[in-house]
């Protein structure tokens, strides 16, 4: 049996259980590409190696495809399409974590401010379809596929709610939005052209009038980084991302310094509101800034004091 037919039976059978798979598909279909149209009892350990290795250095990826092929193969192994795994049994551990890009204010207007250079006719997204993508992801905290996915009916203006389907962890949400990008969202759909005002019909569209993918995004914002001159140079693998746009949560959480809350209170609802499992899943994004350690050391110099003066 060819690799990919057997692939395309474990990619069917776990849709068949209500699982999106998408990402999983993706993996599987560039490991079958690497093999190049190979037997499945022909795949040798060393080319599936190759394949979890890469070019680049070592990532948590490695992980995330080693976990990919270690279900198909135990799919496999369970029809009788090969009689044991041709992966390596132990799974190297990234040497450093990933950290997010934490944009600072200056950083994010000037990358809405290079959202003018989309007004050529070339240009895949207009303008104004780039300024309200990136105000949404920051100003709500959605990830770039959640934005993407959001129809006409998702966007509620009247209540100032989005309503956010089937998101990464297979669940439904309500955002509240606040005033100023309710009316940024409401701007840019009374530019929608006549015939894309269905309710399914999909909120951000491209200058062809058809729904805006992941691909043309993240390639319009990588023209935009470099354009506004936003990079990091840190050594880091990656450069700033659409997703790395969670830079509110540091945001927020200077704010709520500023304002005296109880962050440890908030922290919660704040995960809650990003569609995040759990506190776990916004660790990442508590990066700790210059200008988040100045409002932590004034609220501990607040709190020494007053235990100073009892």
């Amino acid at each position: 049996m060819k690799l990919s037919e057997a692939v395309a039976q474990y990619v069917v059978h776990k849709q068949s259980m209500g699982m999106r798979f998408h990402t999983e598909q993706q993996t599987l279909a560039s490991f079958c590409r690497h093999l190049d149209g190979l037997d499945i009892a022909q795949v040798e350990p060393e080319r599936v190696l190759a394949f979890l290795a890469g070019t680049g250095p070592l990532t948590r990826f490695w992980q995330r495809k080693h976990e990919v092929l270690l279900g198909f193969y135990r799919f496999a192994i369970a029809r009788g399409y090969v009689s044991h795994l041709p992966l390596p049994r132990s799974v190297p551990k990234p040497s450093r974590s990933f950290v997010p890009y934490i944009f600072s204010h200056d950083e994010l207007r000037r990358l809405l401010d290079a959202t003018a250079s989309c007004q050529g006719p070339r240009t895949r997204l207009e303008a104004c379809t780039c300024r309200t993508l990136l105000l949404l992801l920051y100003g709500a905290g959605l990830r770039i596929s959640e934005a993407l996915s959001l129809t006409r009916a998702d966007v509620d203006l009247e209540a100032g709610l989005l309503h956010v389907r089937d998101s990464k962890f297979y669940k439904t949400r309500i955002v509240a939005i606040g005033s100023d990008l309710n009316g940024v969202l409401g701007k840019y759909a009374n530019r929608r052209p006549a015939g894309h005002h269905a309710p399914d019909a999909p909120f951000f569209l491209s200058r062809a009038g058809q729904a805006v993918t992941r691909q043309v995004a993240e390639g319009t914002f990588r023209r935009l980084r470099l354009r506004a001159d936003v990079l990091r140079h840190d050594g880091a693998r990656y450069q700033p991302r659409l997703h790395d746009l969670h830079s509110f949560v540091v945001h927020r959480l200077v704010s709520w310094y500023r304002d005296g809350a109880d962050v440890q209170r908030l922290l919660p609802h704040l995960a809650t509101y990003l569609g995040h499992v759990n506190i776990a899943a916004t660790q990442p994004y508590l990066t700790l800034t210059p200008n988040l350690l100045e409002e932590v050391s004034k609220r501990f110099e607040r709190y020494a004091m007053e235990e100073h003066h009892e």
